[in-house]
């Protein structure tokens, strides 16, 4: 019986503490976002003040969330403005003032490539898992395509072969890895899409994709397996 309580309770708190946790986060982003945002809002555009101001009561309100909406705004709007000429010639101009600033140079460049790295719409992503042997022939690992080699890496190369620049990952860390340049004969392209395999490598391999475990065929079970399932 305390079993299978400890087993219905272990059970819940798996489909619980993902929901919660999500949760508690979006709640905490969007508190700490309305307490940076709200108090440049002007007092008239407060919703206590709107409110009095249409009905003639006096109360207080805390939308959670009004921050975030006013700051999805007004993001919008800087990259409207920031697409035409006049915007471009803007931010071009800051920019060449914050280059000749040392220490603020530095950061507000690595928080450039930073924001640019993540938030880059352009087709810079994964788009193909594969199979590749590494670091010898005979042992395989995870990659990701990234596109076909070329011009000097393709030219010294010796090989009749196209060449495939691969990322191999590192686990549990798939931020880090290996620039790889490998025959495409060499490479196998798998049918999962590249946020599996991505959970397969950060996993170390223990979540398989679409979260089962794939079955053992009888001819891969150990022969010693064999025996004592039969007896």
């Amino acid at each position: 019986m305390l079993g299978g309580l400890r087993t219905s309770f272990l059970t819940g708190l798996v489909v619980i503490a993902p929901i919660g946790l999500t949760l508690w986060l979006l709640w905490t982003v969007m508190g700490w976002v309305d307490g940076f945002v709200l108090p440049f809002v002007p007092n008239a555009y407060q919703p206590e003040n709107i409110i009095k101001t249409i009905f003639g009561v006096d109360v207080t309100v805390n939308v959670r969330g009004l921050g975030v909406v006013v700051f999805f705004v007004f993001t919008i709007l800087v990259g409207w403005l920031a697409k035409g000429i006049i915007g471009r010639s803007l931010i071009n101009y800051a920019e060449s003032l914050v280059d000749r600033m040392p220490v603020v140079r530095s950061i507000y460049n690595g928080l450039k490539q930073i924001a640019e790295t993540v938030f880059s719409q352009a087709e810079t992503s994964f788009d193909t898992a594969c199979l590749v042997q590494y670091p010898r022939e005979g042992i395989w690992a995870i990659a990701f395509i990234s596109t076909t080699a070329k011009g000097e890496v393709k030219r010294r190369i010796p090989n009749e072969d196209d060449l495939m620049s691969v990322f191999l990952p590192t686990t549990p860390n798939p931020t880090s890895g290996f620039l790889l340049f490998v025959p495409r004969s060499q490479v196998i392209e798998l049918d999962m899409s590249v946020e599996d395999a991505a959970k397969l490598v950060i996993s170390a391999g223990l979540v398989y994709p679409n979260g089962k475990v794939p079955e053992i065929e009888p001819a891969e079970v150990p022969t010693r397996e064999r025996e004592k399932i039969s007896a």
